[in-house]
C-alpha cells in the first residue's frame, strides 16, 4: 500500500547501536549531525539536504532583547568589573562603600539583562 499523502515525506528511522559503534560515528560525523553524515554516507550527493530549523532558542521578543543589548551597550559593567578585577588581582582592592556600591550596581544590571534576555528567548512569562 503507498504511504498516504497526509503522511510526512520524512519518516525517521532508527538503528540500534553499540556505545562504541556511536562514538565511531560521531567522531566521523566530525560536527555534522549523525543522520545528516549517514544519510550522505548512504546516499552521497544524492542525499536530500535536511529541513532547515531556527535552534533551540528563538527570539520570542525582538524588542526585549533589543532592549536587554541596549543596556549592556550603555551600562559600564564590563569596565567597572574589570577595574575590580585589576584592583583584586593586585590585591589593592580597598574594601569601602564604593566598593560595595559598584558591585551592588553590577549585580543589579547584570540581573536586569538576564530577566529581559530570559523574556526575549521565551524562557520567561513575566516581564522585568
Amino acid at each position: 500500500m503507498p504511504p498516504s499523502a497526509s503522511s510526512s515525506s520524512q519518516a525517521p528511522f532508527s538503528v540500534r547501536l553499540s556505545p562504541e559503534e556511536r562514538a565511531r560515528l560521531e567522531r566521523e560525523a566530525a560536527g555534522l549531525s549523525l543522520g545528516v553524515y549517514i544519510r550522505s554516507r548512504l546516499f552521497g550527493a544524492d542525499a536530500t539536504p535536511p529541513p532547515r530549523s531556527r535552534g533551540k532558542f528563538p527570539v520570542k521578543d525582538h524588542k526585549a532583547l533589543a532592549q536587554a543589548l541596549g543596556l549592556l551597550g550603555q551600562s559600564r559593567i564590563a569596565s567597572n568589573l574589570n577595574q575590580l578585577a585589576r584592583a583584586a588581582h593586585l590585591g589593592s582592592l580597598p574594601v569601602d562603600g564604593s566598593v560595595e556600591t559598584d558591585l551592588t550596581e553590577a549585580v543589579h544590571a547584570v540581573a536586569e539583562i538576564r530577566a529581559l534576555l530570559m523574556v526575549a528567548l521565551g524562557l520567561s512569562e513575566a516581564a522585568p
